[in-house]
């Protein structure tokens, strides 16, 4: 196929639409090109990240080692919660042992000597002081019951329910009565001392 031109006018115009619909092809992919920052994310290289390039856009992953931390945050986050589930458990039965071993009077003597030197700093002259105190009034017997009175346990409180500010176990339990005891010497005669000097006046404390 052939072209034949009339005229130079004629050809000139030809070759001109042809340069257009050329130009037009080639920059299109370009006006294409335009549009990708709208509709497209790019992930900058970061140290550290593994980048694929899939179809043009980059594809971030993290390396396994990115992990492990994680891991060993969790790791060290269950061995703690263990740690302190065992001490929980370890406090409880020592609590327990404690209970059983004061429910004689030997037993109750020794709980309340812990007790008076961990949370009081009283010590040998103070427990004799107690001891003498607590013989008198129940023989360390946490059953023992005033039936005048109303006073009952090893310490006698009176009326027994001001135990229940330790706890309301206080009927059974002769760790209470022993807590509430050394408190309620601690707090209105300082101590055991003060205290048995006031039962040997007035028979009471």
């Amino acid at each position: 196929m052939s072209f034949h031109f009339n005229s130079p006018r004629r050809a000139v115009a030809i070759w001109a639409s042809v340069a257009a619909v050329l130009g037009i092809a080639i920059l299109q992919p370009s006006a294409y090109g335009l549009e990708f920052p709208a509709t497209t994310s790019l992930t900058l290289p970061i140290p550290g990240v593994v980048e694929d390039q899939v179809g043009g856009a980059y594809l971030s992953t993290k390396p396994d080692q990115a992990v492990e931390p994680i891991e060993a945050a969790l790791f060290t986050e269950m061995a703690s919660e263990i740690t302190v589930s065992a001490s929980s458990m370890a406090l409880v039965s020592s609590a327990s042992a404690n209970v059983e071993l004061a429910r004689t009077a030997d037993g109750a003597k020794e709980v309340a000597k812990a007790l008076m030197e961990d949370k009081y700093g009283w010590g040998e002259k103070q427990y004799t002081c107690l001891e003498n105190l607590w013989t008198k009034e129940s023989h360390w017997n946490y059953r023992a019951h005033n039936s005048r009175s109303g006073a009952h346990g090893i310490a006698q409180a009176l009326p027994a329910t001001k135990m229940e500010v330790i706890s309301t176990d206080w009927r059974t339990n002769p760790v209470t009565q022993i807590n509430w005891g050394l408190r309620y010497i601690d707090m209105r005669y300082d101590t055991p001392c003060r205290a048995y000097i006031k039962f040997q006046r007035s028979r009471y404390y």
